[in-house]
Protein backbone atom coordinates (compact mmCIF):
# COMPACT_ATOMS: atom_id res chain seq x y z
CA UNK A 1 0.00 0.00 0.00
CA UNK A 2 1.60 3.56 -0.86
CA UNK A 3 0.03 6.87 -1.24
CA UNK A 4 0.73 7.23 -5.03
CA UNK A 5 -2.95 7.32 -6.02
CA UNK A 6 -3.49 10.12 -3.49
CA UNK A 7 -0.08 11.91 -5.15
CA UNK A 8 -1.39 11.84 -8.60
CA UNK A 9 -4.48 14.06 -6.90
CA UNK A 10 -2.70 16.67 -5.99
CA UNK A 11 -1.12 16.57 -8.84
CA UNK A 12 -4.04 17.27 -10.66
CA UNK A 13 -5.08 20.04 -8.75
CA UNK A 14 -1.62 21.16 -8.85
CA UNK A 15 -1.92 20.82 -13.07
CA UNK A 16 -5.60 22.55 -12.75
CA UNK A 17 -3.73 25.12 -10.93
CA UNK A 18 -1.26 26.08 -13.65
CA UNK A 19 -4.04 26.35 -16.12
CA UNK A 20 -4.70 30.34 -14.19
CA UNK A 21 -8.08 31.86 -15.76
CA UNK A 22 -8.18 29.20 -18.51
CA UNK A 23 -6.75 29.44 -22.32
CA UNK A 24 -9.30 32.12 -23.48
CA UNK A 25 -8.36 34.83 -20.65
CA UNK A 26 -4.74 34.05 -21.03
CA UNK A 27 -4.36 34.79 -24.64
CA UNK A 28 -6.48 38.07 -23.72
CA UNK A 29 -4.18 38.92 -20.90
CA UNK A 30 -1.04 38.19 -23.73
CA UNK A 31 -3.25 40.94 -26.25
CA UNK A 32 -2.69 43.36 -23.99
CA UNK A 33 1.33 43.01 -24.21
CA UNK A 34 1.31 41.57 -20.58
CA UNK A 35 2.85 38.08 -19.21
CA UNK A 36 1.24 35.82 -16.90
CA UNK A 37 2.19 35.65 -13.15
CA UNK A 38 3.74 32.85 -13.40
CA UNK A 39 6.04 33.88 -16.77
CA UNK A 40 6.60 36.69 -14.69
CA UNK A 41 7.91 34.85 -11.56
CA UNK A 42 10.05 32.69 -14.08
CA UNK A 43 11.49 35.36 -15.06
CA UNK A 44 12.76 37.11 -11.70
CA UNK A 45 13.90 33.98 -10.74
CA UNK A 46 16.78 31.67 -11.03
CA UNK A 47 15.70 29.35 -13.42
CA UNK A 48 14.21 25.99 -11.08
CA UNK A 49 14.21 27.56 -8.07
CA UNK A 50 11.00 28.72 -7.32
CA UNK A 51 8.77 26.44 -4.38
CA UNK A 52 5.56 27.64 -4.18
CA UNK A 53 3.67 27.69 -1.03
CA UNK A 54 -0.41 26.75 -1.48
CA UNK A 55 0.04 25.90 -4.76
CA UNK A 56 -3.22 24.08 -4.68
CA UNK A 57 -5.25 26.82 -3.09
CA UNK A 58 -9.06 27.44 -5.09
CA UNK A 59 -12.09 27.12 -5.26
CA UNK A 60 -13.66 23.62 -5.74
CA UNK A 61 -16.42 21.72 -6.61
CA UNK A 62 -17.29 17.87 -6.32
CA UNK A 63 -19.79 15.49 -8.05
CA UNK A 64 -22.00 12.88 -6.35
CA UNK A 65 -19.25 10.77 -5.65
CA UNK A 66 -17.05 12.88 -4.41
CA UNK A 67 -14.51 13.23 -7.17
CA UNK A 68 -12.92 17.15 -8.48
CA UNK A 69 -15.48 18.46 -10.79
CA UNK A 70 -14.37 21.91 -10.98
CA UNK A 71 -11.34 24.04 -10.17
CA UNK A 72 -10.31 27.78 -10.35
CA UNK A 73 -7.50 28.36 -8.76
CA UNK A 74 -6.34 31.16 -6.74
CA UNK A 75 -5.57 34.62 -7.98
CA UNK A 76 -2.89 35.25 -5.73
CA UNK A 77 0.64 33.18 -5.81
CA UNK A 78 3.60 33.34 -4.21
CA UNK A 79 6.54 31.51 -3.10
CA UNK A 80 10.38 31.57 -2.44
CA UNK A 81 13.28 31.51 -5.06
CA UNK A 82 16.19 33.20 -5.50
CA UNK A 83 17.70 35.86 -7.57
CA UNK A 84 21.24 36.34 -8.43
CA UNK A 85 21.58 33.53 -5.78
CA UNK A 86 20.00 35.37 -3.73
CA UNK A 87 16.97 34.01 -1.18
CA UNK A 88 13.24 35.77 -1.64
CA UNK A 89 9.71 35.94 -1.11
CA UNK A 90 8.26 36.36 -4.16
CA UNK A 91 4.13 36.87 -4.55
CA UNK A 92 2.13 38.01 -7.30
CA UNK A 93 -1.43 38.71 -8.50
CA UNK A 94 -3.26 36.11 -11.37
CA UNK A 95 -5.14 38.56 -13.36
CA UNK A 96 -6.60 36.25 -15.51
CA UNK A 97 -8.72 34.72 -12.01
CA UNK A 98 -11.44 37.71 -11.50
CA UNK A 99 -8.42 40.38 -12.32
CA UNK A 100 -6.70 39.67 -9.35
CA UNK A 101 -8.81 41.82 -7.07
CA UNK A 102 -8.20 41.03 -3.16
CA UNK A 103 -11.54 39.91 -2.73
CA UNK A 104 -11.59 36.96 -4.95
CA UNK A 105 -8.74 35.57 -3.18
CA UNK A 106 -8.92 32.20 -0.83
CA UNK A 107 -7.52 31.99 3.04
CA UNK A 108 -5.45 34.77 3.91
CA UNK A 109 -2.11 34.06 1.24
CA UNK A 110 -1.23 37.53 1.03
CA UNK A 111 -0.33 37.75 4.83
CA UNK A 112 1.26 34.57 5.21
CA UNK A 113 3.70 36.10 2.59
CA UNK A 114 4.38 38.82 4.94
CA UNK A 115 4.87 36.22 7.69
CA UNK A 116 7.44 34.08 5.83
CA UNK A 117 9.59 37.02 4.53
CA UNK A 118 9.64 38.57 7.65
CA UNK A 119 10.52 35.14 9.62
CA UNK A 120 13.07 33.82 7.51
CA UNK A 121 14.55 37.37 7.04
CA UNK A 122 14.55 37.46 3.62
CA UNK A 123 13.45 40.54 0.81
CA UNK A 124 9.96 40.26 -0.56
CA UNK A 125 8.70 41.22 -3.88
CA UNK A 126 5.28 42.22 -4.95
CA UNK A 127 3.93 41.60 -9.05
CA UNK A 128 1.26 43.85 -8.54
CA UNK A 129 -1.59 43.27 -10.63
CA UNK A 130 -5.29 43.58 -9.01
CA UNK A 131 -7.96 45.83 -11.04
CA UNK A 132 -9.51 46.55 -7.64
CA UNK A 133 -6.78 46.24 -4.66
CA UNK A 134 -9.25 46.11 -2.04
CA UNK A 135 -11.86 44.00 -4.07
CA UNK A 136 -15.24 44.80 -5.96
CA UNK A 137 -18.51 46.12 -5.24
CA UNK A 138 -19.75 42.35 -6.65
CA UNK A 139 -18.96 40.96 -3.01
CA UNK A 140 -21.83 42.54 -1.70
CA UNK A 141 -23.90 40.24 -3.37
CA UNK A 142 -23.04 37.37 -1.69
CA UNK A 143 -22.66 39.18 1.32
CA UNK A 144 -25.74 40.47 1.66
CA UNK A 145 -24.31 43.69 3.39
CA UNK A 146 -21.67 46.22 3.69
CA UNK A 147 -18.58 46.42 6.01
CA UNK A 148 -16.34 49.10 7.29
CA UNK A 149 -13.14 49.05 5.83
CA UNK A 150 -10.28 48.16 7.22
CA UNK A 151 -6.72 47.33 7.03
CA UNK A 152 -5.46 43.51 7.94
CA UNK A 153 -1.82 43.07 8.23
CA UNK A 154 -0.85 46.64 7.50
CA UNK A 155 1.14 46.01 11.15
CA UNK A 156 2.76 43.33 9.24
CA UNK A 157 3.99 45.81 6.08
CA UNK A 158 5.05 48.33 8.34
CA UNK A 159 6.94 46.09 10.12
CA UNK A 160 8.37 44.11 7.33
CA UNK A 161 9.64 47.47 6.07
CA UNK A 162 11.79 48.16 8.66
CA UNK A 163 13.45 44.08 8.44
CA UNK A 164 14.00 43.11 4.99
CA UNK A 165 14.15 44.80 1.52
CA UNK A 166 10.65 45.50 -0.06
CA UNK A 167 9.46 45.70 -3.80
CA UNK A 168 6.70 47.11 -5.39
CA UNK A 169 6.57 46.06 -9.29
CA UNK A 170 3.23 47.60 -10.56
CA UNK A 171 2.40 45.15 -13.63
CA UNK A 172 -0.67 46.01 -14.54
CA UNK A 173 -3.98 48.39 -13.78
CA UNK A 174 -4.30 48.36 -10.33
CA UNK A 175 -5.95 50.75 -7.77
CA UNK A 176 -6.54 51.45 -3.86
CA UNK A 177 -4.94 48.59 -1.82
CA UNK A 178 -3.33 47.60 -4.89
CA UNK A 179 -1.56 51.22 -4.94
CA UNK A 180 -0.81 51.11 -1.80
CA UNK A 181 1.19 47.67 -2.12
CA UNK A 182 2.82 49.19 -4.74
CA UNK A 183 3.85 52.23 -2.48
CA UNK A 184 4.93 50.58 0.24
CA UNK A 185 8.02 49.55 -0.25
CA UNK A 186 12.25 50.37 -0.78
CA UNK A 187 11.90 50.41 -4.60
CA UNK A 188 9.05 50.58 -6.72
CA UNK A 189 8.37 50.29 -10.47
CA UNK A 190 5.82 50.36 -13.29
CA UNK A 191 6.13 49.60 -17.07
CA UNK A 192 5.74 51.98 -19.51
CA UNK A 193 2.65 51.72 -21.59
CA UNK A 194 0.95 48.49 -19.53
CA UNK A 195 1.01 49.67 -15.64
CA UNK A 196 -1.73 52.22 -14.68
CA UNK A 197 -2.25 53.26 -11.11
CA UNK A 198 -4.73 55.06 -9.55
CA UNK A 199 -6.74 56.02 -5.84
CA UNK A 200 -9.37 55.27 -8.26
CA UNK A 201 -10.02 54.41 -11.75
CA UNK A 202 -11.67 56.08 -14.64
CA UNK A 203 -14.97 54.54 -13.96
CA UNK A 204 -15.18 55.85 -10.61
CA UNK A 205 -13.83 58.88 -11.62
CA UNK A 206 -15.73 59.53 -14.63
CA UNK A 207 -19.21 58.92 -11.50
CA UNK A 208 -17.56 61.54 -9.34
CA UNK A 209 -16.43 64.04 -11.66
CA UNK A 210 -17.88 63.79 -14.62
CA UNK A 211 -14.54 63.25 -15.96
CA UNK A 212 -14.13 60.65 -18.96
CA UNK A 213 -10.59 59.61 -18.80
CA UNK A 214 -8.57 56.93 -20.46
CA UNK A 215 -6.04 54.92 -17.91
CA UNK A 216 -2.89 55.68 -19.00
CA UNK A 217 -4.37 59.55 -18.73
CA UNK A 218 -5.26 59.40 -15.31
CA UNK A 219 -2.40 56.94 -13.60
CA UNK A 220 0.35 55.81 -16.68
CA UNK A 221 4.06 55.33 -15.34
CA UNK A 222 4.77 58.90 -16.77
CA UNK A 223 2.34 60.22 -14.12
CA UNK A 224 3.96 58.59 -11.55
CA UNK A 225 7.56 58.07 -12.06
CA UNK A 226 7.58 61.76 -13.27
CA UNK A 227 5.22 64.17 -12.02
CA UNK A 228 3.45 62.60 -8.70
CA UNK A 229 7.11 60.87 -7.95
CA UNK A 230 4.66 57.85 -6.55
CA UNK A 231 7.20 55.73 -7.98
CA UNK A 232 10.41 55.34 -8.48
CA UNK A 233 11.79 53.68 -11.73
CA UNK A 234 9.61 53.36 -15.06
CA UNK A 235 10.67 50.22 -16.80
CA UNK A 236 10.53 49.70 -21.07
CA UNK A 237 9.05 46.38 -20.53
CA UNK A 238 8.53 43.69 -18.12
CA UNK A 239 11.80 41.99 -18.97
CA UNK A 240 13.34 45.35 -17.96
CA UNK A 241 11.51 45.51 -14.60
CA UNK A 242 12.71 42.60 -13.58
CA UNK A 243 16.27 43.70 -14.32
CA UNK A 244 15.75 46.64 -12.85
CA UNK A 245 14.31 44.41 -9.61
CA UNK A 246 17.24 42.31 -10.17
CA UNK A 247 20.33 45.31 -10.00
CA UNK A 248 18.30 46.85 -7.29
CA UNK A 249 18.43 43.89 -4.69
CA UNK A 250 22.28 43.01 -5.77
CA UNK A 251 23.17 46.40 -3.67
CA UNK A 252 20.86 45.02 -0.28
CA UNK A 253 21.29 42.66 2.30
CA UNK A 254 18.91 40.01 2.64
CA UNK A 255 17.96 42.08 6.24
CA UNK A 256 18.64 44.36 8.77
CA UNK A 257 20.89 42.01 10.58
CA UNK A 258 23.28 41.81 7.72
CA UNK A 259 26.18 43.94 6.28
CA UNK A 260 25.34 45.13 2.26
CA UNK A 261 27.13 43.13 0.52
CA UNK A 262 30.36 43.40 -1.21
CA UNK A 263 31.13 42.58 -5.30
CA UNK A 264 34.13 41.94 -6.55
CA UNK A 265 36.05 44.22 -8.74
CA UNK A 266 39.28 44.45 -10.82
CA UNK A 267 38.79 48.56 -10.95
CA UNK A 268 41.63 49.94 -8.93
CA UNK A 269 41.16 52.12 -6.18
CA UNK A 270 43.45 54.12 -7.21
CA UNK A 271 42.32 55.05 -9.79
CA UNK A 272 43.02 59.01 -10.87
CA UNK A 273 41.37 60.38 -14.24
CA UNK A 274 43.01 63.70 -15.28
CA UNK A 275 39.00 64.43 -16.62
CA UNK A 276 38.49 65.13 -13.32
CA UNK A 277 40.78 68.91 -13.14
CA UNK A 278 38.68 70.42 -15.68
CA UNK A 279 35.16 69.05 -15.68
CA UNK A 280 34.29 71.94 -13.41
CA UNK A 281 33.62 75.31 -15.64
CA UNK A 282 35.89 78.39 -14.43
CA UNK A 283 32.16 80.17 -15.39
CA UNK A 284 30.75 79.65 -12.37
CA UNK A 285 26.77 80.28 -14.20
CA UNK A 286 27.90 77.74 -16.21
CA UNK A 287 26.85 74.20 -16.53
CA UNK A 288 28.29 70.60 -16.70
CA UNK A 289 27.25 66.84 -16.22
CA UNK A 290 27.05 65.38 -12.60
CA UNK A 291 26.66 62.16 -13.84
CA UNK A 292 30.03 62.39 -15.76
CA UNK A 293 31.86 63.25 -12.34
CA UNK A 294 29.89 59.72 -10.68
CA UNK A 295 31.46 57.99 -14.08
CA UNK A 296 34.82 58.80 -13.42
CA UNK A 297 35.12 58.13 -9.60
CA UNK A 298 32.48 55.24 -8.81
CA UNK A 299 32.98 51.49 -9.87
CA UNK A 300 32.76 51.29 -13.28
CA UNK A 301 29.18 51.03 -15.06
CA UNK A 302 28.01 50.50 -10.86
CA UNK A 303 25.70 53.35 -10.73
CA UNK A 304 21.93 52.24 -10.83
CA UNK A 305 20.11 55.43 -10.77
CA UNK A 306 16.47 55.57 -8.66
CA UNK A 307 13.89 58.35 -9.38
CA UNK A 308 15.73 59.80 -12.40
CA UNK A 309 11.84 61.16 -13.59
CA UNK A 310 11.66 63.54 -10.91
CA UNK A 311 12.95 65.81 -8.45
CA UNK A 312 15.51 66.01 -11.00
CA UNK A 313 17.60 68.42 -9.52
CA UNK A 314 18.73 65.71 -7.36
CA UNK A 315 20.09 63.10 -8.61
CA UNK A 316 19.99 59.69 -6.14
CA UNK A 317 20.81 55.86 -6.96
CA UNK A 318 22.69 53.06 -5.54
CA UNK A 319 26.27 52.14 -6.60
CA UNK A 320 29.97 50.61 -5.71
CA UNK A 321 33.31 51.90 -4.31
CA UNK A 322 36.00 49.33 -4.31
CA UNK A 323 33.20 46.64 -4.68
CA UNK A 324 30.98 48.23 -1.83
CA UNK A 325 27.40 49.15 -1.99
CA UNK A 326 26.90 52.88 -0.95
CA UNK A 327 24.59 55.62 -1.57
CA UNK A 328 24.32 58.06 -3.66
CA UNK A 329 23.19 62.11 -3.65
CA UNK A 330 24.32 64.20 -6.12
CA UNK A 331 22.71 67.91 -7.28
CA UNK A 332 22.16 68.28 -10.76
CA UNK A 333 22.86 71.85 -11.81
CA UNK A 334 21.20 71.47 -14.93
CA UNK A 335 18.06 71.32 -13.37
CA UNK A 336 16.73 74.64 -11.44
CA UNK A 337 20.47 75.47 -11.19
CA UNK A 338 20.43 72.60 -8.55
CA UNK A 339 18.48 74.26 -6.41
CA UNK A 340 16.56 71.65 -3.39
CA UNK A 341 13.00 71.79 -4.73
CA UNK A 342 9.76 70.35 -2.97
CA UNK A 343 9.98 67.57 -5.22
CA UNK A 344 13.69 66.77 -4.49
CA UNK A 345 13.55 67.27 -1.25
CA UNK A 346 11.12 64.54 -0.99
CA UNK A 347 13.11 62.23 -3.01
CA UNK A 348 16.15 63.10 -0.84
CA UNK A 349 14.22 62.12 2.38
CA UNK A 350 12.49 58.77 1.09
CA UNK A 351 16.31 57.46 -0.27
CA UNK A 352 18.22 58.46 2.82
CA UNK A 353 15.93 56.25 4.99
CA UNK A 354 16.51 53.56 2.53
CA UNK A 355 19.90 53.62 2.84
CA UNK A 356 19.38 54.19 6.76
CA UNK A 357 17.21 51.44 7.02
CA UNK A 358 19.96 49.11 5.35
CA UNK A 359 23.41 50.53 6.91
CA UNK A 360 24.38 51.81 3.13
CA UNK A 361 26.97 54.50 3.70
CA UNK A 362 26.20 58.11 1.84
CA UNK A 363 28.42 59.98 -0.43
CA UNK A 364 26.98 63.29 -0.94
CA UNK A 365 28.37 64.92 -4.61
CA UNK A 366 27.59 69.18 -3.19
CA UNK A 367 27.01 71.86 -6.01
CA UNK A 368 23.94 73.05 -3.70
CA UNK A 369 22.36 76.99 -4.14
CA UNK A 370 20.19 76.33 -1.83
CA UNK A 371 16.69 76.03 -1.59
CA UNK A 372 14.70 76.90 -5.02
CA UNK A 373 13.01 80.62 -4.79
CA UNK A 374 9.91 82.53 -6.19
CA UNK A 375 6.33 82.21 -5.91
CA UNK A 376 5.84 78.41 -7.57
CA UNK A 377 8.69 77.19 -5.01
CA UNK A 378 7.17 79.00 -2.13
CA UNK A 379 3.79 77.24 -3.08
CA UNK A 380 4.79 74.40 -3.47
CA UNK A 381 6.08 74.53 0.00
CA UNK A 382 9.68 73.89 -0.44
CA UNK A 383 10.94 74.98 3.34
CA UNK A 384 8.48 72.16 4.64
CA UNK A 385 9.70 69.31 2.54
CA UNK A 386 12.83 70.56 2.61
CA UNK A 387 13.44 70.80 6.48
CA UNK A 388 12.03 67.14 6.79
CA UNK A 389 14.83 66.50 4.30
CA UNK A 390 17.40 68.10 6.98
CA UNK A 391 15.87 65.45 9.56
CA UNK A 392 16.63 62.97 7.57
CA UNK A 393 19.82 63.96 7.28
CA UNK A 394 20.23 64.23 11.01
CA UNK A 395 18.65 61.49 11.95
CA UNK A 396 20.38 59.20 10.17
CA UNK A 397 23.47 56.89 11.85
CA UNK A 398 24.99 55.34 8.83
CA UNK A 399 28.43 56.55 7.55
CA UNK A 400 27.96 60.37 5.23
CA UNK A 401 30.85 62.03 3.67
CA UNK A 402 30.43 65.18 1.44
CA UNK A 403 32.50 65.83 -2.03
CA UNK A 404 31.58 69.64 -2.16
CA UNK A 405 32.75 70.18 -5.59
CA UNK A 406 31.09 73.80 -6.59
CA UNK A 407 28.21 75.44 -4.71
CA UNK A 408 27.36 75.45 -0.89
CA UNK A 409 24.50 78.01 0.13
CA UNK A 410 22.27 78.73 2.60
CA UNK A 411 19.66 76.32 4.80
CA UNK A 412 20.02 73.52 2.28
CA UNK A 413 23.55 73.49 1.76
CA UNK A 414 24.15 73.75 5.18
CA UNK A 415 22.55 69.99 5.27
CA UNK A 416 24.88 68.54 2.97
CA UNK A 417 25.88 66.59 6.31
CA UNK A 418 25.26 66.63 9.91
CA UNK A 419 27.29 69.25 11.62
CA UNK A 420 26.83 67.90 14.87
CA UNK A 421 28.13 64.51 13.80
CA UNK A 422 32.14 64.40 12.46
CA UNK A 423 30.47 66.03 9.11
CA UNK A 424 33.21 64.13 6.99
CA UNK A 425 33.68 66.30 3.43
CA UNK A 426 36.34 67.11 1.21
CA UNK A 427 35.69 69.72 -1.48
CA UNK A 428 37.13 70.78 -4.20
CA UNK A 429 39.02 73.65 -5.62
CA UNK A 430 35.82 74.85 -7.49
CA UNK A 431 34.41 75.62 -3.92
CA UNK A 432 32.20 78.70 -3.84
CA UNK A 433 30.18 79.17 -0.65
CA UNK A 434 28.53 81.33 2.05
CA UNK A 435 25.24 82.29 3.67
CA UNK A 436 24.23 83.82 -0.04
CA UNK A 437 26.38 83.86 -3.97
CA UNK A 438 27.93 87.05 -3.99
CA UNK A 439 25.93 87.96 -6.91
CA UNK A 440 22.51 87.64 -4.84
CA UNK A 441 23.50 88.88 -1.53
CA UNK A 442 25.19 92.43 -2.48
CA UNK A 443 21.74 94.12 -3.22
CA UNK A 444 20.35 92.72 -0.38
CA UNK A 445 23.50 93.83 2.49
CA UNK A 446 24.62 97.03 0.42
CA UNK A 447 21.14 98.16 -0.41
CA UNK A 448 21.40 101.94 0.81
CA UNK A 449 24.54 102.58 -0.05
CA UNK A 450 24.46 101.53 -3.63
CA UNK A 451 20.77 103.46 -4.31
CA UNK A 452 22.64 106.22 -2.91
CA UNK A 453 25.32 106.49 -5.43
CA UNK A 454 25.64 108.20 -8.33
CA UNK A 455 25.96 105.13 -10.27
CA UNK A 456 24.32 102.00 -8.52
CA UNK A 457 25.47 99.65 -11.36
CA UNK A 458 28.75 100.41 -10.88
CA UNK A 459 28.65 100.42 -7.33
CA UNK A 460 27.68 97.37 -7.13
CA UNK A 461 29.93 95.93 -9.35
CA UNK A 462 32.50 97.66 -7.23
CA UNK A 463 31.03 95.84 -4.35
CA UNK A 464 31.13 92.46 -6.32
CA UNK A 465 34.51 92.81 -6.73
CA UNK A 466 35.80 93.67 -3.86
CA UNK A 467 33.84 90.58 -1.92
CA UNK A 468 34.91 88.51 -4.22
CA UNK A 469 38.86 88.77 -3.24
CA UNK A 470 37.57 86.94 0.05
CA UNK A 471 35.74 84.20 -2.24
CA UNK A 472 38.70 81.99 -2.21
CA UNK A 473 38.20 78.35 -0.53
CA UNK A 474 41.94 78.82 0.79
CA UNK A 475 40.83 81.29 2.44
CA UNK A 476 37.84 79.10 4.48
CA UNK A 477 40.72 76.57 4.75
CA UNK A 478 43.02 78.66 6.85
CA UNK A 479 40.26 78.88 9.61
CA UNK A 480 39.54 75.43 9.36
CA UNK A 481 36.19 76.19 7.66
CA UNK A 482 36.80 73.57 5.59
CA UNK A 483 38.67 70.91 6.45
CA UNK A 484 40.74 69.63 3.11
CA UNK A 485 40.83 70.73 -0.39
CA UNK A 486 41.84 68.16 -2.45
CA UNK A 487 42.83 67.80 -6.39
CA UNK A 488 39.67 66.34 -7.50
CA UNK A 489 42.11 63.34 -9.14
CA UNK A 490 42.28 62.15 -5.50
CA UNK A 491 38.45 61.90 -5.00
CA UNK A 492 38.16 58.34 -5.88
CA UNK A 493 41.03 56.78 -4.22
CA UNK A 494 40.07 58.75 -0.81
CA UNK A 495 36.49 57.40 -0.95
CA UNK A 496 37.94 54.31 -1.40
CA UNK A 497 39.94 54.27 1.29
CA UNK A 498 37.12 55.96 3.58
CA UNK A 499 34.75 53.11 2.60
CA UNK A 500 37.07 50.20 3.37
CA UNK A 501 37.21 51.75 6.80
CA UNK A 502 33.41 52.82 7.62
CA UNK A 503 32.73 48.90 6.41
CA UNK A 504 34.87 47.29 8.89
CA UNK A 505 32.98 48.88 11.60
CA UNK A 506 29.27 48.89 10.13
CA UNK A 507 28.50 45.35 12.31
CA UNK A 508 28.04 47.67 15.53
CA UNK A 509 25.49 49.78 13.77
CA UNK A 510 23.27 46.67 12.36
CA UNK A 511 19.62 45.75 13.30
CA UNK A 512 16.44 47.63 13.52
CA UNK A 513 16.53 51.45 13.61
CA UNK A 514 14.41 53.84 15.65
CA UNK A 515 13.20 55.70 12.55
CA UNK A 516 12.88 53.49 9.44
CA UNK A 517 11.78 54.56 5.91
CA UNK A 518 8.92 56.66 5.36
CA UNK A 519 7.04 55.66 2.16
Amino acid sequence: MTWEEDLEEKKKRADYAKEMGGIERIAKHYTQGRLTVRERIDLLLDEGSFHETGEITGKVSYDEDGNLKDFIPSNFIFGRGTVKGKKVVVAGDDFTVRGGAADARIGNKFLYSLKLAEHLRIPLVNLVDGSGGGGSVKTLETMGATYVPGLPGWQNIVRLLSMVPVVGACMGSVAGLGSARVVASHFSIMVKETSQMFVAGPPVVERAFGLKMEREELGGSKIHTSTSGAVDNEASSEEDAFEQIQTFLSFLPPNVWESPPRKETDDPIDRKEEDLVSIIPKDRKAPYEIRDILSLVLDKESFFEIGSGHGKSLVTGLARLSGYSVGILANDCNFDGGAVTAQASEKMTRFIDVCDTFNIPVVNFVDNPGFLIGLQAEESGVIRYGVRALYAVWQASIPWVSIIVRRVFGVAGGGHGNSDSLNLRYAWPSGDWGSLPIEGGVMAAYKRDIESSSDPKARQKEIEQSLDRVRSPYRTAEMFGIEEIIDPRDTRPLLCDWVDSVYKNLHQDLGIKKRTIRP
